[in-house]
């Protein structure tokens, strides 16, 4: 048989991944230093590293032996972020603060849902280009009596090309208190500081937000919601850029009035080893919402090139699952009912 030769075969190049012109732009502009006329995107991401500084530094203060891992990264595409965990501390079983920044592409069908609340957008076959941003924080502490907390505002832009104006843009957020062992009086200053939050921007602000997020961190399949929430609102455009902006700030600057007065009361007191296997199931629950329902991680696991470590930073360390698992109900059931049936904590 005549000798055959065997062809060499190169796998098809993929696209090189490159900066947008609207993050070279923007890049350009962060050098040049920001002021009140630069563009929203790069005030919002500005504000979000600053606060994570300083929550950071005072939630180590507050431990007084764990430190943050600071873990900063890039997107070639465009943006960066930085993460920073503290593990094992004397306080905090785990306690995550993170940003991001990200230039990328949204898919049509992506672009498609997002026309429901903000018909401005136009249909289109074609990717469009995107930006968003925001802080994410969760700590989950030692102690069964200290609540787990969560908080998250962000900023999103669609459309915006060569570092030109958006096609539409606008702001989400919230936070919320989830609490093995239920502190009626904690709930009350949780929500307290968040109220007098809003009210300085709109009066109807703590209401409806209240509202949504007793809606939002419900869990179906346990009929039950995460925590005793807090506020949560999304799309939100109604108002100027600047005055939102506003809004989100005095809630962002807010966390810490919030947190830290209930911590101090909390991480020191007495617990036993069920108090200890209750937490650890409650995480449970909060594993299954984040994971099955939370918006934001279903968008980042879905976004190319997302960093799965940032975006799975929320989970706890330890959580636990029991077969068929019956609380106590004289420990525990008032808990229960107000997961089950949402409360005022203050007058609405």
């Amino acid at each position: 048989m005549p000798a055959t030769k065997q062809a060499e075969c190169e796998a098809p190049k993929k696209a090189e991944k490159k900066p947008s012109k609207t993050a070279e732009a923007d890049q350009k502009r962060k050098l040049e230093g920001l002021t009140e006329d630069s563009p929203m995107r790069l005030r919002m991401e500005a504000f979000n590293k600053k606060l994570q500084a300083e929550i950071t530094s005072r939630i180590e203060q507050l431990d007084g032996e764990g430190k943050f891992k600071v873990d900063q990264w890039n997107r070639v595409e465009g943006g960066d972020g930085i993460s920073m965990v503290l593990q094992d501390g004397k306080v905090f079983e785990k306690a995550g603060v993170g940003v991001s920044v990200v230039y990328g592409m949204l898919p049509p069908a992506a672009v498609a849902q997002m026309r429901a609340q903000h018909p401005n957008i136009a249909t289109t076959k074609e990717a469009m280009p995107f930006f968003a941003t925001g802080i994410s924080c969760v700590m989950h502490p030692h102690n069964p009596n200290a609540p787990t907390v969560h908080f998250n505002y962000r900023y999103f832009e669609l459309g915006s090309v060569d570092g030109g104006e958006p096609v539409s843009w606008w702001f989400g957020g919230g936070c919320d208190l989830t609490p093995a062992i239920l502190y009626e009086e904690d709930a009350v200053h949780f929500h307290r500081v968040i109220k007098e939050a809003c009210d300085k921007h709109d009066p109807r602000y703590y209401k409806d937000f209240k509202k949504w997020c007793d809606e939002y961190f419900y869990i179906p399949h346990r009929g039950e919601r995460r925590g005793v929430g807090g506020i949560f609102f999304d799309d939100l455009d109604d108002k100027k850029p600047d005055e939102l902006f506003a809004f989100v700030q005095t809630c962002g600057k807010a966390f810490l009035d919030q947190y830290v007065p209930i911590m101090e009361r909390r991480r020191d007191m007495p617990f036993t080893e069920e108090d200890k296997l209750w937490q650890q199931l409650r995480r449970g629950r909060y594993v299954e919402f984040n994971l099955v329902y939370d918006r934001g991680t279903k968008f980042g696991l879905l976004t190319p090139g997302a960093r799965i470590e940032s975006i799975l930073m929320t989970m706890p360390l330890t959580a636990r699952w029991e077969y068929m698992h019956e609380p106590s109900l004289k420990a525990h059931g008032r808990l229960m009912e107000v997961l089950r049936t949402p409360k005022d904590w203050i007058p609405l």
